[in-house]
């Protein structure tokens, strides 16, 4: 199995991942920093994980072959994305066959994250990644201040 964390920053969920796929399986950290992939680079380096390794991409692309990918996680990220659903169209042709997008993001509500003009509804990202040609669910999830939305 194959993971993208878009949006991975310092690389937080590289070991989580790392543990989900095995030490067959491939995790991309992409970030548009290049302080922040070349620290996870060395992360992973140190760490030993082979099968880890962060690149950095531009803000329209994400530079995933299609497909490429299994899962795709963007945690605290979606709402940075400019033409969310041209992006969407680029991550659905990188994914594999029965492959999925999980979307994380700040709820209107929360008390930490973006100022509330820049945060979106699971409404609208859902219409996004709809219109991106994604079946798409909100998860049923515990978090005090976040959403999950799936899209297949």
């Amino acid at each position: 199995m194959s993971v993208a964390d878009i949006g991975a920053g310092t690389g937080y969920f590289l070991p989580y991942l790392r543990a989900g796929v095995g030490s067959k399986g491939k995790v991309w950290g992409l970030d548009l920093a290049a302080p922040l992939v070349k620290h996870m680079n060395q992360r992973a380096k140190k760490a030993g994980w082979s099968n880890v390794k962060a690149v950095q991409v531009s803000p329209n692309d994400p530079k995933l072959k299609a497909k490429s990918v299994d899962r795709i996680l963007i945690v605290n990220t979606w709402h940075h994305i400019g033409r969310r659903v041209e992006y969407a169209k680029k991550l659905k042709a990188a994914l594999k066959p029965g492959g999925s997008l999980f979307v994380v993001d700040f709820t209107m509500e929360a008390k930490r994250g973006p100022g509330k003009k820049h945060r979106l509804t699971p409404t609208q990202v859902s219409k996004e990644l709809t219109l991106a040609g994604f079946k798409v669910s909100v998860a049923k999830e515990t978090l005090p201040e976040q959403y999950i939305v799936k899209a297949e």
